[in-house]
């Protein structure tokens, strides 16, 4: 049974090559390379920072957020990543990740959740259409890709976000 957890730093090795795989394959981020645990430690939130766990006690996926802006009107929206490690891909981690997220994230008072998803990454789109984001635009050629099947080559992301139905639905 998958259990999740807050994320520390005795995390990060095993957060660190489930984020590594996710670059080399081209379908999860613009990233190149990973982070040092210190700049991850303060690029992000550490609300809603959980890792999925198997029953050997093995980290299998990660989320975490940051804030969309410095300034006191968005305190309550975040821009999230989740990633599953390739080998427990397809037995539901991810949900289990984004359901504990977004209790995490409304708990702390976060009334939007975002996230920029490759077009072509049609299983983010649905996971995360399922539990209640909607598509907000595409955004075209945003980036170029450095790595991965499409690296060089400009990629559109789809904006998509998640507005609570608990926190300022007033």
């Amino acid at each position: 049974m998958t259990q999740v957890r807050s994320m520390d730093a005795a995390d990060w090795p095993a957060v660190e090559t489930i984020y590594a795989a996710g670059i080399n394959d081209g379908q999860a981020t613009f990233e190149t390379s990973t982070p040092s645990w210190a700049a991850f430690d303060a690029g992000k939130l550490r609300q809603g920072r959980l890792v999925a766990v198997d029953d050997a006690g093995a980290v299998v996926g990660w989320v975490a957020a940051s804030r969309v802006s410095s300034r006191p009107a968005y305190r309550g929206v975040v821009e999230h990543s989740v990633y599953v490690a390739p080998t427990a891909r397809g037995r539901g981690i991810g949900r289990i990740l984004l359901e504990a997220f977004i209790d995490a994230c409304e708990q702390e008072g976060v009334w939007t959740i975002q996230a920029s998803v490759f077009a072509e990454n049609v299983a983010s789109q649905r996971l995360h259409e399922s539990l209640g984001f909607r598509v907000v635009g595409t955004r075209q050629r945003v980036a170029r890709a450095g790595v991965g099947p499409a690296a060089g080559t400009w990629r559109d992301t789809v904006l998509i976000e998640r507005r609570s139905t608990v926190v300022g639905a007033d």
